[in-house]
């Protein structure tokens, strides 16, 4: 199948090269140019100047780009790609944004013969190099159906959970989730330090009953550790948490907690971490504590 993907930041590099390895003809854009040269050369396929040359002969195309107007920029700005993709044609746009301009780029899409879905992912940049994302989609159902298989290279799993704006909720729901997960388990390993626990035992023996997650399996080790170069950004979990907020006062829906770990997120960035993990929310309590 002819792919076009449109982003090649830390999630679309390798999202794009496990659509390559399965067979696609993948042809790929990037803003900066040596990105998608350094892509080429790995993975081959071919790089095009403009969204818009990019996906001419597609019959799928993904994006994953920063936010809301650099989607709309790809997409139907100057050079966009709903402007030259033939008739028939399905974006799956990755990129973590509103609810808003998911459903307002599926109209548009519609409006030009084309098909539009909203398909978050989940999983870090681990996931997308191992190909074992999470995707959460929102669109028409038979459209799914015919995408699915091309977003299987870099998923193990993928659901249709509704219409368009569905999968950016549905990400939502997840953000939310993981960061009341992230300041209970920064607590944790921070209250079991000032108690002198072994807390590597400690988290041993915990994340075999109730408490046990993802996060404290793969980040409780260097929240210890205190090494937080790595992951998901700080910068980019308050963009994500900014997104739940703005549709929390859209819906009426009561985020306290998420509220309050976004300004600690807020705090963090004060304090330099924009780039460290989300997971460097120990530091705050460390820093706050004393040590």
């Amino acid at each position: 199948m002819r792919v076009a993907f449109l982003g090649l930041g830390v999630m679309g590099f390798h999202m794009a090269g496990h659509l390559a390895a399965k067979g696609h003809e993948v042809t790929v854009y990037n803003r900066t140019a040596a990105k998608a040269q350094a892509w080429v050369a790995q993975f081959g396929g071919s790089a095009a100047e403009t969204p818009a040359l990019a996906v001419r002969q597609a019959d799928v195309v993904c994006s994953c780009v920063g936010n809301d107007d650099d989607l709309r920029s790809v997409l139907i700005g100057p050079d966009g790609a709903f402007f030259t993709a033939p008739t028939g044609c399905i974006f799956v746009d990755h990129t973590t944004a509103s609810a808003n301009v998911a459903r307002e780029l599926y109209a548009a899409a519609r409006e030009r013969g084309l098909h539009f879905i909203d398909g978050p992912v989940s999983g870090g940049e681990v996931g997308a190099e191992k190909g074992i994302l999470t995707i959460m989609c929102g669109g028409d159902a038979e459209v799914y159906a015919r995408a699915e298989p091309v977003l299987g290279a870099y998923a193990r799993a993928v659901t249709r959970v509704g219409e368009a704006g569905a999968g950016q909720l549905a990400k939502m729901v997840n953000q939310i989730s993981i960061a009341g997960l992230i300041q209970g388990l920064s607590e944790a390993i921070a209250f079991g330090e000032r108690a002198g626990l072994d807390m590597r035992l400690v988290l041993d023996v915990i994340s075999k009953g109730a408490a046990g997650s993802w996060q404290l399996e793969n980040r409780g080790p260097t929240m210890i550790d205190d090494k937080f170069d790595f992951g998901f950004a700080v910068d980019w979990m308050r963009k994500d948490l900014g997104l739940c907020l703005d549709e929390a006062r859209r819906n009426g829906a009561s985020l306290p907690v998420t509220a309050t770990v976004d300004q600690f997120y807020a705090d963090l960035q004060q304090m330099g971490c924009g780039r460290a993990d989300t997971s460097s929310l120990i530091k705050r309590l460390r820093r706050f504590s004393g040590e």
